[in-house]
């Protein structure tokens, strides 16, 4: 099999557990690359507990997954980095670092991420804030931008490495309707671009404007749209 045709995700009989208690169960799916799914359910179900076990925040409770190549159940902590790479990852909160110029964000990332030199650290940043509808914003501060541009920063940060996968969680939860369907669109356009899209939201609205297969965590249980037929309520 050609790494073009390898899932970006795959887990087969997958434990999600958040500290000692199991959150979803004998969960199996693959997400293939270029693909966008959305993760729903209620509060409390997994959809964050499962973001985090994708990009090794938590550690995977039972079965065998793998993210980007990366074998989770036998990831050692300094394989961790290496992993994270190849996602980008997307906060509600933002965890910007509001000291510091979205440049300084930025750069403070590429440099973290193992880029080097002048030039070439430059041409990524004007890149990606252009990507993002910020080309005249490096020089700002995080206070000094809305909510909406806050959150293309954030979008900005995690496209610095050309993931090959973005896990967001509840990326619109904190932005009126407007500037969700504006940061939505950009979530679109980037996954026409090739990079596979892993979305938790309680934004039903968005769902039903741009439908794409769903993923619920319900009861233990994750429930495919692809296989299980369900409607979309709280």
């Amino acid at each position: 099999m050609s790494d073009s045709a390898v899932p970006v995700v795959e887990l087969h009989d997958a434990y999600i557990m958040q500290d000692v208690n199991t959150v979803l169960q004998k969960i199996t799916f693959t997400l293939e690359k270029g693909e966008f799914a959305y993760l729903v359910g209620r509060t409390g179900s997994g959809k964050s507990s499962l973001l985090k076990t994708l990009y090794a925040d938590l550690p995977l409770g039972g079965g065998v997954g793998t993210v980007a190549g990366f074998p989770l159940q036998k990831l050692s902590s300094g394989k961790v980095p290496y992993l994270r790479r190849k996602l980008g990852i997307i906060f509600q909160d933002f965890q910007l670092l509001f000291d510091r110029t979205v440049a300084e964000n930025l750069i403070f990332v590429l440099k973290a991420t193992g880029w080097s030199g002048k030039a070439r650290i430059q041409n990524r940043l004007s890149e990606v804030l252009m990507r993002v509808g910020l080309a005249n914003s490096a020089s700002k501060m995080p206070h000094q931008l809305s909510g909406g541009e806050q959150q293309r920063v954030v979008i900005a940060r995690a496209l610095l490495n050309e993931p090959l996968l973005l896990l967001a969680d509840e990326p619109t939860g904190n932005l009126d309707p407007e500037v969700a369907a504006d940061i939505m669109r950009l979530f679109v356009e980037i996954n026409n671009a090739g990079t596979a899209v892993l979305m938790a939201t309680h934004n039903y609205q968005i769902i039903r404007q741009y439908p794409k297969r769903v993923l619920k965590c319900e009861n233990g249980q994750l429930i495919d749209s692809t296989q299980v037929s369900f409607k979309l309520t709280e």
